[in-house]
Formats: structure tokens, C-alpha cells, sequence
């Protein structure tokens, strides 16, 4: 893909085509939800418009399904929601899971076993996912800020092999320094290959890990091929961080948000202006409306 000025007034991809896309698929946090983990009413509007016209909508997030569901139905997504980094996807409307892929128990113990090394323990909160419940070791400043934001209530229990009678949904590792978060992503990335487990950041500050099967564009082509008989072209996407890459490449039309890390906006089609400048509206006005 070859991304494209933001004052450009086409696509040039062989893939997609303005006309064609048939299906919008959304993240949250940077992407329609700002600082303030709203969705503004400029960003509802351009969504309102876009389902008068015909398009599906759809949430592709890494929260939790718990987590994302207001936001599913704040846009009235009559879609499966996309949680988990695409290793959880379940109909709101009858509670149908289509799909749940969680990180086998050996390799969370092994996970668990090498964030518990010193100095990593004390410079760590470790999230466990379990049947879309969140358990940690212990409350921590990350933690109780995580948890705000996601309006989620956190389960400490210690010893976290407790919980590991089933496999996690996600792994995740928080962290204020960037650096550590950074150098633990390289080090487990040369102690796993990409088909015995997926590692992404969502923000800067997260690791997360999850089945090796899981990413978004891997969530978005079941939606969008399985359940509703698109090609890639018919699909735009729009979201904001690393997690987000594989669906821009999937997508006939992949736009990134203005605060994207430089890497995801090489392979985006598109550059939008941030979320706090109301960049998602500012997207799908110019591609769909």
C-alpha cells in the first residue's frame, strides 16, 4: 500500500474503490473515543450518515467485550463486535461467540514465569483475561487507571495461576516506561514466532499477547467474508496504533489516524487528522459521504 497526502482526492489502490466499500470498521481509543473516551457528536453524525447510505459498521478494538459493548451500541453497529484484538467475537444481540481464540496455558505460565523475574515484577501490572473477567496480581496505579477507563472492575488474586484453570483471552503488560515496554516486545519477539504467539502494543504503555491466529485483520476478513459475502475491497478501516496494521493492509481503503505511530501511517492509504480534531469524521466524509 502506499499511503497517500492527506490533501489527495483519490485511491491509489488496485484493491479499493470509494464506490465499492460496503463495510466501515472502526477502533475506539485514539480512533473514535479521545482523551475524553467519548464519541463526539461530529464522529456520530459521520457514522449516522454512512448506515442511511447502506454501509455496515463494525468495532475492531483490543479492549474487552465488556469494555467495548457501549460503544458497539452507541453507533448501533448491527454487527458481531471484534474484541480482544480479534480473539473475541460475539453477537451482542443473542450473545452468539463466533469465534474465541485464547493463548494456550503453557504459554501464559511461561509469560507469567518471565514477567516475575526481578526487576520486571515490580515494574509490571500483569493483566489476565478470563471469560472477558479481568484478573491481576494486585491493584496498581496502571491498573486502577486501566480500569477506569475501560469501566471494568479488576479481580486480584495473588498468585494468578489461580485463574489459569481456563486459557486467557489476552496477556497484557503495562507499564509507564515506554522503554520497557519496547525492550520486553523485542526480547519476546526473538523468543516466539509469529505462529506460537501474536505481540502487539495498542498504546505505547500496553504489551499484549495473544493466540498466534488472532489480529484484527484477521477478525475484520471473518466479518467481512464470512458473514457477509465482501472482498476486501469493499472494506475501509480506520484505527490508530500498531494493533491496527493488519487490518489497514487488509482493507481496500486503510486509513490512519493522525497520531499514529509513522510506521502505521506508511502503510495506511490515507492520514487523518487526529481523534481530538474529529479525524474519523474527517475520513469517512471524504471517502463515503
Amino acid at each position: 500500500m502506499h499511503k497517500l497526502s492527506t490533501n489527495s482526492t483519490s485511491i491509489h489502490n488496485q484493491t479499493g474503490n470509494v464506490k465499492d466499500v460496503q463495510l466501515l470498521v472502526l477502533d475506539i481509543d485514539g480512533t473514535i473515543a479521545g482523551h475524553d473516551n467519548q464519541v463526539s457528536e461530529v464522529v456520530k453524525q459521520a457514522i449516522t450518515a454512512v448506515q442511511a447510505k447502506g454501509i455496515k459498521i463494525a468495532i475492531a478494538t483490543g479492549r474487552m467485550y465488556c469494555s467495548a459493548l457501549r460503544f458497539h451500541q452507541e453507533i448501533q453497529s448491527t454487527l458481531p463486535l471484534v474484541a480482544y484484538q480479534g480473539a473475541w467475537i460475539q453477537e451482542p444481540r443473542n450473545q452468539k461467540i463466533h469465534r474465541h481464540l485464547p493463548v494456550s496455558r503453557k504459554i501464559t505460565q511461561q509469560l507469567l514465569d518471565y514477567f516475575e523475574q526481578p526487576p520486571l515484577r515490580s515494574l509490571l501490572s500483569v493483566h489476565f483475561y478470563v471469560n472477558d473477567k479481568l484478573y491481576v496480581r494486585e491493584m496498581t496505579k496502571e491498573t486502577e487507571s486501566y480500569a477506569e477507563r475501560c469501566g471494568v472492575s479488576p479481580i486480584p488474586v495473588g498468585d494468578l495461576r489461580q485463574v489459569l484453570t481456563d486459557e486467557p483471552t489476552k496477556v497484557l503488560a503495562l507499564c509507564d516506561d515506554v522503554n520497557i515496554i519496547n525492550e520486553l516486545l523485542g526480547n519476546l519477539r526473538l523468543q516466539y514466532t509469529p505462529a506460537e504467539l501474536y505481540l502487539t502494543t495498542s498504546v505505547a504503555t500496553f504489551l499484549e499477547a495473544a493466540n498466534p491466529f488472532v489480529n484484527k485483520g484477521t477478525a475484520v476478513r471473518y466479518i467481512a467474508e464470512e458473514l457477509l459475502g465482501l472482498e476486501s475491497a469493499n472494506v475501509m478501516t480506520i484505527g490508530d496504533n500498531f494493533n491496527d496494521v493488519e487490518m489497514l493492509e487488509y482493507a481496500g481503503i486503510g486509513v490512519a489516524m493522525g497520531d499514529a505511530p509513522a510506521e502505521v501511517q506508511a502503510i495506511a492509504n490515507w492520514v487523518a487528522p487526529n481523534v481530538e480534531a474529529n479525524g474519523a469524521a474527517v475520513a469517512i466524509k471524504k471517502f463515503l459521504l
